[in-house]
C-alpha cells in the first residue's frame, strides 16, 4: 500500500512590523512620522514568504508617514517608491495604519519576529516608549528574530537584558549612519535629528558597521538584524526569513 502524502500544511510564520506614532520634530518644528518604504518594501517580502503581518505602534491608533517618503508628496522625493504607492493606494491596506495595535496589548508569544521601521518620528519618541523596548528585550531572550532598521534601531539603545547588559553589546550591527545624517543636515542646512545612533550605539559596545551612502545594507548577528536606513526594507526583511529558516 502506498504511503498517503501529508497535505497539512505548516502553520505560518508571524512577524510584528512597529511603527511609530506621529509627532513634531523637536529640531526643526516639522510634522514627522514612520518611513513608508521601510514598512512596505519589508512588508511585501513578508506577505510573499506567506507570513501574516500585524501592524503596531507603541500608543496604538493611526500613524502617518514622513511627508517626505510619501510618493505623492510634491517634493517627488519617493516618487520613485512604486511599491508603498501601490500600497497606499489599496484601502485595505491603508486601513491597517487608521488603526494600529497598541504595545500594550501585545505579546512576544504570539509571533516569531519583531522588525522596527524607521522615519523620523522615532528619534524623538522611541527613547521614551519602555514598553518598546521591553518587547524587544521579550523577542530577544525567548530566541525570537529581532529586527530593526534605519531611525528605528535607535530603539535597541535603550533595550537591556535580564542581566542588565545591553542589547547591542558586542553585537555586529548597521543603522542610520554618521555620514548619513552629515550629509540630510547638509541638504537642509540644520541639525535634523537630536542625537546620533551610530555615536550612542559604539559607546555602549556595538560593533556598528554600514554599507555605501543611501546605499541598501543590512546584517544579521544570530537573531538580531539590522538595516541601514529606507532603502534597506526589503534586504533586512530577507535575512528575517532566513533566520526563520522557511
Amino acid at each position: 500500500m502506498s504511503k498517503a502524502l501529508n497535505t497539512t500544511k505548516s502553520e505560518k510564520k508571524r512577524v510584528l512590523m512597529v511603527v511609530a506614532n506621529p509627532t513634531i520634530a523637536t529640531t526643526t518644528g516639522w510634522p514627522v512620522g514612520f518611513w513608508a518604504s521601510e514598512l512596505t518594501h519589508a512588508w511585501l517580502e513578508f506577505i510573499e514568504a506567506g507570513y501574516d503581518v500585524e501592524i503596531a505602534s507603541p500608543r496604538g491608533g493611526k500613524v502617518e508617514m514622513d511627508s517626505l517618503s510619501d510618493p505623492r508628496d510634491a517634493s517627488g522625493y519617493s516618487a520613485h517608491d512604486l511599491i508603498s504607492l501601490g500600497f497606499i493606494h489599496s484601502p485595505n491596506l491603508m486601513a491597517l495604519l487608521d488603526n494600529t495595535k497598541n504595545l500594550n496589548d501585545i505579546s512576544a508569544t504570539d509571533f516569531d519576529a519583531i522588525v522596527v521601521a524607521g522615519g523620523q518620528s522615532p528619534m524623538f519618541t522611541f527613547p521614551g516608549e519602555t514598553r518598546l523596548h521591553n518587547l524587544l528585550a521579550e523577542f530577544y531572550e525567548a530566541e525570537k528574530v529581532t529586527a530593526a532598521l534605519c531611525h528605528g534601531t535607535c530603539a535597541l539603545l535603550y533595550v537591556r537584558l535580564s542581566d542588565g547588559q545591553p542589547l547591542i553589546k558586542g553585537k555586529t550591527m548597521t543603522g542610520f549612519a554618521n555620514f548619513e545624517e552629515d550629509f540630510a543636515d547638509s541638504v537642509v542646512g540644520q541639525k535634523l535629528m537630536p542625537f546620533r545612533i551610530e555615536d550612542e550605539a559604539k559607546k555602549l559596545g556595538a560593533n556598528f558597521i554600514t554599507g555605501g551612502l543611501f546605499k541598501e545594507f543590512a546584517v544579521r548577528d544570530g537573531r538580531l538584524i539590522t538595516g541601514q536606513q529606507q532603502y534597506s526594507g526589503a534586504a533586512t526583511a530577507r535575512l528575517v526569513i532566513q533566520a526563520l529558516g522557511i
